[in-house]
């Protein structure tokens, strides 16, 4: 479905201007409830209550106020407050440009896309070059809804991007936390430190390589409730926190980062005619798990396969379980997922594709196989 655009507007800097259409870049993916009657299901409604005159208030009785005292306010009507608004204008206009590394994501509220409108693509194109040839990202005042903000726009994928600012004000001073300056670092654990950051170094951010597990689970959760499935609630699994030996810490996590990256031993070829059959005893490998899985009739997608398989490698290496074992779990998963494969009801009419939610992604998911 084409994205849709929220507003339009113009990006002026110099004697340029560009139409534009701002588009949303990102929403909360998160689990939303609602509240409803335990005896009969029907969702809550919100009413403003007045606990002095002990009675429900409509919305056309209640005014806005400003609490400038404890339990003391100023009041103000909706034309005061039109009036303090900001004269409408839709005009970005970029006052200065300066490097992205100087500017402290602290100050980034929230994304959004920039297109061009009828008539500013050549504009809009040149504009997006010129900032990414001189590597600078521009700042400008924008009204939204009546009220001046801050932005910043960046050149991204041949494109423009916005994001909202918090002003200067609005930022809390750090100098007001505790950030543990008294604590004395020894230089062996500040090089163990580097070591064990430089051993986790990727080249490149992937964000698709996370999941929010809460949201699988709910949802796995919900699953089962719609299909009339018992449900059996478990603990949360609370990490107790412990003193440890720093120096100790350090070293064993690089110790366990040698370990998975040392190469398996090269495995014995199995006797008999058939040497290009796989003993049943051999490890098993991403390719035969993604072959497993897609036997079922089902696909899924590269991260979460990934992901399905390195929590079943991490559950054989926690319980020390035999290939055999590991094999038995996989043919297990493949006859669950056939079993959803042949059933429509679990899907409706939504596309046949597999969701994070219905394969596991953890070891503590495989542990149930």
């Amino acid at each position: 479905m084409a994205a849709r655009a929220i507003s339009s507007g113009t990006i002026s800097f110099g004697l340029v201007s560009i139409p534009i259409k701002l588009y949303t870049a990102a929403s909360s993916g998160g689990i939303a409830f609602n509240f409803l009657h335990n005896r009969c299901g029907a969702r809550m409604k919100q009413q403003q209550f007045c606990p002095v005159c002990e009675e429900v208030v409509q919305r056309s009785d209640l005014v806005r106020g400003y609490e400038f005292a404890k339990n003391q306010y100023v009041r103000f009507d909706n034309d005061e407050l039109k009036a303090l608004e900001e004269e409408t204008s839709r005009v970005i206009e970029l006052e200065e440009f300066v490097p992205l590394e100087k500017v402290d994501p602290v100050y980034f509220e929230k994304t959004y896309y920039l297109g061009p409108d009828k008539g500013g693509e050549k504009a809009y194109r040149l504009l997006a070059d010129a900032m990414t040839e001189s590597n600078r990202v521009g700042l400008a005042k924008y009204v939204m809804r009546g009220k001046q903000g801050l932005v910043l726009i960046r050149a991204v994928q041949g494109g423009l991007m916005l994001h909202s600012m918090y002003y200067a004000g609005e930022v809390r001073d750090f100098d007001d936390i505790d950030r543990g300056q008294t604590v004395e670092i020894k230089d062996g654990e500040l090089k163990l430190a580097v070591r064990l950051i430089n051993e986790l170094v990727r080249k490149e951010f992937h964000p698709e390589n996370y999941h929010d597990e809460y949201k699988a689970r709910v949802l796995r959760l919900v699953d089962q409730k719609v299909e009339g499935k018992e449900v059996t609630a478990l603990e949360p699994q609370v990490r107790q926190s412990q003193v440890v030996d720093l120096m100790e810490a350090l070293k064993a996590s690089l110790e366990q980062q040698d370990g998975e990256r040392k190469p398996e031993a090269p495995r014995a070829r199995p006797a008999g005619p058939r040497e290009a059959e796989v003993s049943v005893e051999a490890e098993l490998t991403l390719e035969e798990f993604q072959t497993a899985v897609s036997e079922s009739g089902l696909e899924i997608g590269a991260a979460e396969l990934r992901r399905s398989y390195n929590g079943l490698t991490s559950l054989k290496k926690r319980k020390k379980l035999a290939a055999a074992d590991v094999r038995g779990k996989v043919v297990n998963l493949r006859k669950d997922l056939e079993v959803i494969r042949s059933d429509p009801e679990l899907f409706g009419n939504a596309p046949k594709k597999l969701k994070a939610a219905r394969i596991p992604l953890t070891a503590r998911d495989w542990e149930r196989y």
